[in-house]
């Protein structure tokens, strides 16, 4: 009889898939109360969660990295995640396919928190 003894692992039902599950409503508090540094760590995560489940390098880890700092690097980083990797997600997850990089474009170019938001959800809808 086989022992899981990684709980990520017997918990993820996807195992190439890392498990980064948090609340939207959590990635804007700490957004805010950061001042935006913590959009660094959940664009370095997110990008992670989203190279996995596209099976390749769509952002890159210094592409995450800047896009937490520099506003045209962000606004690429939710154009890319919305064209490339949610559309995957939805795939995987059973959702009708839908085009949001418009939307996460212009939100992320106002209210960068909460594009932020909107994928985290979709992240989330992986794990349920």
């Amino acid at each position: 009889m086989n022992e899981v003894t990684n709980h990520e692992e017997w918990n993820n039902p996807k195992p190439n898939i890392p498990v980064f599950k948090v609340d939207p409503v959590m990635v804007l508090i700490f957004g805010i109360l950061t001042c935006g540094l913590y959009l660094i760590y959940w664009n370095i995560k997110a990008a992670e969660v989203m190279n996995a489940v596209t099976g390749k390098e769509v952002i890159s880890s210094p592409v995450a990295i800047l896009a937490g700092c520099c506003m045209p690097i962000n606004l690429y980083y939710y154009w890319v995640a919305g064209k490339e990797a949610l559309p995957k997600i939805y795939e995987l997850t059973g959702q009708p396919q839908k085009d949001e990089s418009v939307l996460l474009l212009v939100l992320g170019f106002f209210f960068p928190m909460v594009s932020a938001m909107i994928i985290q959800g979709d992240i989330n809808k992986l794990y349920n």
